[in-house]
Parts: C-alpha cells; sequence; structure tokens
C-alpha cells in the first residue's frame, strides 16, 4: 500500500467529509439499526393519524413509567410526565437533576401530516355512484391523491357526547376506497393543462359505493351507504357535522430496496421524527443532568395554529403546572426557563433526488445514508419566516454529535430561489430558546408514499438521546 502524499493528508485533514454512514457500518451494526427500524415500521402502520400517533405514543410512554401530569401532587429528579392535549397532541418530560431554572433540553417534532379530510356535509350520490366529497389538509400535489387505494380513519361525535372510533381499509378483509381519474384516450384537455391544475380540490371526491337499497325513493345508494353505516356504527347524516375524518393511503409502511436500506411509507413526515425523539427519552437509562422535554405538536402541516398546533399556549401550561409541581414557580420563571433553554425542531429534511437534483444545490443538499440533517434556518428566498439559528448553538450541537460520534450534515431546503418551507421552530425561538431544525432527510416528501433511509432514523434517534443526556 503506498504511503498518502502530503496534498492527501492535508485535504484528509482540512475538509468536510461527506460520506455514506452505510460504508462503516458493520453486520453487527446494520442488525441494529434494521432492528430499530422494525420497531419504526411498526409503529407507523398503527399510527396513520395524529389521533392514532398519541394513541400509540401514550402506550410507548405508560410502558416506559410515564404518568399523567395531573396525576402527581409533586415532582422530583427523575419523575417522568406526560401531558395529552385533545388527543391530538401530547408534552412530555423526565425531571433533571439540575434546576428547571437553568433551562431545559426539548426536542420538538409533529404529528399530523398532508391528508384528505372529510368536508362537513360530505357524502352525495351522482350517476349512481355514492361519494364523500373532501377538503385536502396541507401542501399535496393534488394529482398524487388519484387512483391509489385509501382508507378512512377518524372519529363521529355525536350530539350527546357518544364518541365512535372508524378506521376502514387498513385490514386486509376490509374494502379499500379510491378517487378516480380520466383514463388517457379522453384527457386531452386535461393534459394540456398545467400540473397544479391537472386535478382540481373540488375533484378529490372519494368513491365509497354502487349499490342501490331496495326501496322506491331517491338517492338509493346514498340511502344504502346511510344504511350501513348505521347498522355498523349506529350514525346518520346529520352526525358527520361533528366528525373528523381522514382519508390516507391503505399502503403499508414497509423495507425498501433489494438492500432493504430504506423504508416507504406515508405520513413519514413528520412521524419519523416523534418515533425517533420519543424512544430516546424513554431510552433514557438515568436522570438526566437537565429536564428532558418532548414534544409531540398538531397542525404544523397547516401553520400550527388552532388549539391542538404549537402556536396555542398548551405547552407554556405544561411547563407551568411542571414548574407549580415542583414547588419553585414564581412570576417570570417560565420566561426564563425558555430563554435557558435549548430545543431541536425535529422535522424532516428534503433528501437530495438525483432525478430532480436541478431543485437542489447539491454542496448544500441533504442526502439519504449520510445522517441526521441540520437546517440552521428554513424560510423562503431572504430567509423570510426563518427562525436562523445562532453559530454558538449549532457549535453546541456539532459538539455534542461528534462527542457522540453521531453523524450529521448540514444543508438547505433547495436553492435559494426556489426553495421554501416552515418548522414549528420559530415559535419555540420566539419564546427565547435556542433553536435548529434537525431530522431525517425525505425523498417524495407529501407524497402518499415517502422514502427515508433507515441509517438516518437511527442517527436521529441517536442524536436526539445524546442530546437529551
Amino acid at each position: 500500500m503506498r504511503e498518502k502524499t502530503e496534498g492527501e493528508i492535508l485535504k484528509e485533514k482540512l475538509f468536510n467529509k461527506k460520506e455514506n454512514g452505510w460504508k462503516s457500518r458493520n453486520q453487527d451494526e446494520r442488525n441494529v439499526i434494521f432492528d430499530y427500524a422494525k420497531g419504526y415500521i411498526d409503529f407507523m402502520n398503527r399510527s396513520k393519524t395524529e389521533r392514532e400517533v398519541i394513541s400509540s405514543s401514550l402506550e410507548i410512554a405508560k410502558s416506559n413509567g410515564f404518568k399523567c401530569i395531573d396525576e402527581c401532587e409533586n415532582l422530583k429528579p427523575g419523575d417522568k410526565v406526560y401531558y395529552i392535549n385533545r388527543e391530538k397532541s401530547m408534552y412530555l418530560a423526565v425531571i433533571g437533576e439540575d434546576s428547571i431554572e437553568n433551562g431545559v433540553n426539548i426536542i420538538g417534532a409533529h404529528a399530523d401530516s398532508p391528508r384528505l379530510d372529510l368536508k362537513p356535509n360530505p357524502l352525495y350520490e351522482d350517476s349512481e355512484f355514492a361519494y364523500f366529497k373532501t377538503h385536502y389538509y396541507g401542501g399535496i400535489k393534488k394529482y398524487q391523491w388519484t387512483t391509489i387505494p385509501l382508507s378512512i380513519h377518524g372519529v363521529v361525535v355525536k350530539s350527546n357526547g357518544e364518541k365512535i372510533n372508524i378506521n376502514i381499509g387498513e385490514n386486509e378483509n376490509d374494502p379499500i376506497f379510491t378517487i378516480t381519474d380520466l383514463l388517457p384516450h379522453l384527457a386531452q384537455n386535461q393534459m394540456e393543462k398545467k400540473l397544479k391544475d391537472g386535478v382540481s380540490g373540488e375533484n378529490l371526491n372519494l368513491l365509497i359505493g354502487s349499490i342501490p337499497y331496495d326501496a322506491e325513493v331517491d338517492e338509493k345508494v346514498k340511502l344504502n351507504i346511510l344504511n350501513i353505516l348505521n347498522q355498523k356504527y349506529g350514525i346518520t347524516e346529520v352526525d358527520f357535522l361533528s366528525s373528523e375524518i381522514e382519508l390516507v393511503p391503505a399502503m403499508k409502511c414497509r423495507s425498501m430496496g433489494f438492500d432493504s436500506s430504506m423504508i416507504a411509507g406515508y405520513g413519514q413526515d413528520d412521524k419519523i421524527c416523534v418515533y425517533a425523539e420519543l424512544t430516546a427519552l424513554v431510552d433514557i437509562k438515568h436522570t438526566p443532568k437537565k429536564t428532558a422535554v418532548c414534544i409531540i405538536s398538531d397542525k404544523e402541516e397547516i401553520g400550527s395554529m388552532g388549539n391542538t398546533g404549537m402556536e396555542s399556549h398548551v405547552f407554556d401550561t405544561f411547563m407551568s403546572e411542571i414548574l407549580n409541581k415542583l414547588g419553585i414557580n414564581r412570576p417570570n420563571l417560565l420566561d426564563k426557563v425558555f430563554c435557558n433553554s435549548r430545543m431541536l425542531s425535529a422535522d424532516v429534511d428534503a433528501g437530495l433526488d438525483p432525478i430532480y437534483s436541478d431543485v437542489s444545490e447539491k454542496n448544500n443538499a441533504s442526502y439519504l445514508g449520510r445522517g441526521i440533517g441540520l437546517n440552521k434556518y428554513t424560510g423562503a428566498r431572504g430567509k423570510s419566516g426563518a427562525s436562523d439559528a445562532n453559530a454558538e448553538f449549532v457549535a453546541e450541537i456539532r459538539n455534542i454529535f461528534e462527542t457522540n460520534n453521531i453523524r450529521y450534515q448540514i444543508g438547505e431546503l433547495g436553492k435559494v430561489d426556489i426553495g421554501g418551507g416552515g418548522t414549528i421552530a420559530y415559535i419555540l425561538a420566539n419564546k427565547g430558546i435556542d433553536v435548529i431544525d434537525c431530522g431525517v432527510p425525505v425523498l417524495s416528501m407529501h407524497s402518499p408514499y415517502e422514502v427515508t433511509s433507515k441509517l438516518d432514523l437511527y442517527e436521529s434517534y441517536k442524536g436526539y438521546k445524546a442530546f437529551f443526556e
């Protein structure tokens, strides 16, 4: 073997090495990554909506000794508590040894994903077909949601308060549903339209039935569908007014590729970061120095508004309750805690896709298989809407990752005048917290079937755990 030249040695010393993380993993290490991914895939197949994410997360939390904060009269170091906000967002904490006044370590992800919601009055009949009218949620390419198998998830709440959970299309014995599209032979006019206009939002109508009810009435097919729903769930058409019903892809989350190195599934934005942060929190073996806090928020895909979104003050209330039960609360203490705190905004990153590489600046893009992705800022064009992490905090996170041998990369969300996006980072930064976006790179983001790397998932879990500890 020849000796390295002076130039090669200098390059090795000075260049930022950007290497595929699989290269340095032996078979035992790869097996650990694959085993962790199995747990994630199982979590995903039970957790397609934000309510289901919270239900699955609660199960994990309880099995690891977490208690509802309302059940605790006081708190001490080592205690594990959670609070669930309207079944759609959740906050968890492990109380640390250090005074909470000196700040906490926070990781926050979101449970909601782009999807189709039912309109308040969804059911109608046309030409002896029954349909549900939908209203899309979040940023989607509408054409991607036609001609794929869809399942129905959600809750119907009657005026008397009775709540009925609905999940149809995931079990192999269930029927599935779909949104039809034009055959190419008749789609000449459609094909002339811009891609974003090829399918309109009002035409994203779910086909749900075609057998008429045997009676001399109008809208026989609609009547038959309502009769089926009434017999199975005890609901009538008016009960849709107080329902939250979502349409999501009926495809299962699965390992992908001949080498099984990747994961394909719906809703990985941002459930992959939810799973990584949650398992990192529950796997803390000893009482952490600083209190570790995990956020699972809702409504990020539509601006984090509403009382389950990050813009609400429910998280502040949870933190105030911790201060109350530690017996140390006083005016302005919560503000001081936040100003001394650090946070990883655990949201997915745009992975570079070589087929569409023209939208990325390759030297500042995140790549699948190179580890957890950091975004110092998101926003659009001139960093509009970004919180822009301070250099000192970025260096602190680098130190944590490098000290703990966490593979990471830092990039941007596409080229300057093309890219743009946002997370919950700015909301927490507005409280005085040091925040940086830090998550898993994704291909086909916001599509019905996103792709991630198992290595990046595992590195994110390790990175989040190191940050908490």
